[in-house]
């Protein structure tokens, strides 16, 4: 099936291999030399209206293994082509309007009937083909089709100059005809330097006009874009191929970052039809970046698990502690060999001065195999935190209590209620308190886990 493009592009054939054989049989029956270069003109965009077929029918495949980026610059170098034979083209006129003129060469010139109804045709269907390709060119960002747009833009003016030369001669003006076709030939150059130009940029890889000024205006309003640091834009048939690098704050967790990536994508994509952006962070550090983020980050970068970061300003020096957890089959000197290289990292990040304490303890492993407890033990073990939580009557109501037996001890779990006034710390210091003191009463016990729900 044909696209809209397509049946633009064939439909110019037709209507300039019509031109070009009535102009050219006037052209030759009256001698006017204004007529036959319009025949050539015609004839040459005969030749452009095929390569742009040619060439809208190749851009219009998907990207490939060997075209990454698709097939839109063909309808670029369909563009050169035709620019090529429009230089061609006026050089010869130009050479014979001189010629005629220069050395008054007798050339007779006939004005009929039929020379002035071809020419008046010409125009009428340069008009619509011109308005056509135009409207079609600028909803599909066509380079070939605008280049054949131009064409018959560029006809349409030289038709009525080869009609104002006619009645120059028709009045005894001989040599308004050759002047009529050096001021077609001339207008064909200007039109040609313009497409070329356009041409040259897109293969070239020149940035669309006012591309960089758009992009940067939509992407700096995408919430979580630190800075744009870098922008890319070509243009390669009806798409914009955009590379662009945003500063995103290093603190921020890589889904979160993702995020922030697809919603730049997204805001392109709204804000320039045909765009195909590609976004790439860069991490940075903000000004509002807290020690606490800065050194979260350093371990994060490290591949290490820490928790419990505190910070402390003691007069003029900083003090940071934290938690690092390892893995417990290492040995204490190759944990603390991790641990230095942390507070060595710290230390130059945040200054040679700060005070850093580690506390290693083992890394909680992941993936553990068991099965659930028989119920007998998962009631023992509910009745003896029912009863040491008697001692602290802030933790009450002790409910959902699992048991989970593996290769390595008891795993329990449990839930319980607090008076929702009391502090986050002063909670988690009692659940905290809770699961040490049931690991004491049990050796079975492993690990404890407590979840604190507000009293309703």
């Amino acid at each position: 099936m044909q696209t809209e493009k397509e049946s633009v592009a064939l439909s110019s054939i037709f209507a300039s291999a019509g031109l070009t054989v009535a102009k050219a049989i006037v052209g030759v029956s009256t001698g006017s030399l204004a007529i036959l270069s319009e025949a050539g003109h015609s004839l040459i965009d005969c030749g452009a209206a095929i390569m742009t077929y040619l060439a809208v029918r190749i851009s219009g495949k998907p990207a490939d293994e060997q075209h990454h980026y698709g097939h839109g610059k063909v309808e670029s170098v369909s563009a050169l082509g035709e620019t090529a034979l429009l230089f061609l083209l006026s050089g010869i006129v130009i050479w014979e309007a001189v010629m005629r003129l220069v050395n008054h060469e007798p050339h007779n010139v006939v004005v009929t009937i039929w020379a002035f109804g071809v020419i008046v045709v010409s125009i009428v269907v340069d008009f619509f083909r011109a308005r056509a390709l135009k409207r079609t060119a600028d909803a599909t960002q066509s380079q070939a089709l605008e280049a054949d747009a131009l064409h018959f833009s560029s006809d349409l003016w030289a038709s009525l100059a080869v009609l104002i030369g006619l009645i120059g001669v028709y009045f005894g003006y001989a040599w308004a005809d050759s002047a009529a076709a050096m001021f077609v030939a001339l207008l064909v150059c200007v039109a040609g330097w313009r497409l070329g130009r356009r041409t040259i940029e897109t293969l070239t890889d020149t940035a669309p006009a006012g591309a960089t000024e758009t992009i940067t205006a939509i992407v700096e309003k995408v919430p979580g874009v630190v800075a744009l640091e870098k922008v890319r834009a070509r243009g390669v048939g009806d798409k914009t191929f955009i590379d662009v690098t945003v500063a995103v704050s290093r603190a921020l967790p890589l889904d979160r970052v993702a995020e922030i990536k697809a919603a730049v994508v997204a805001a392109l994509a709204a804000g320039m039809p045909g765009a195909d952006p590609h976004v790439t962070t860069d991490p940075v550090a903000i000004d509002d970046e807290t020690v606490v983020d800065r050194v979260m980050v350093i371990a994060r970068n490290r591949a290490l698990a820490v928790h419990h970061v505190t910070v402390h300003h003691i007069q003029d020096k900083l003090a940071v502690a934290l938690d690092l957890e390892v893995d417990g089959r290492l040995s204490l000197g190759a944990a603390h060999e991790i641990a230095d290289g942390l507070e060595d990292a710290i230390a130059a990040e945040l200054g040679e001065g700060v005070e850093v304490e580690t506390h290693i303890e083992p890394l909680q492993a992941g993936d553990a195999y068991g099965r659930e407890a028989p119920p007998e033990r998962v009631a023992a073990v509910e009745a003896a935190l029912r009863e040491l939580a008697t001692q602290d009557k802030a933790l009450r109501n002790i409910h959902a209590v699992r048991v989970r037996e593996t290769d390595g001890g008891e795993i329990v779990n449990f839930h319980c209620h607090a008076d929702p006034d009391l502090t986050v710390q002063a909670i988690h210091e009692k659940v905290d308190a809770l699961e040490r003191t049931l690991k004491e009463h049990s050796s079975l016990i492993k690990r404890v886990i407590g979840h604190a729900e507000p009293m309703r």
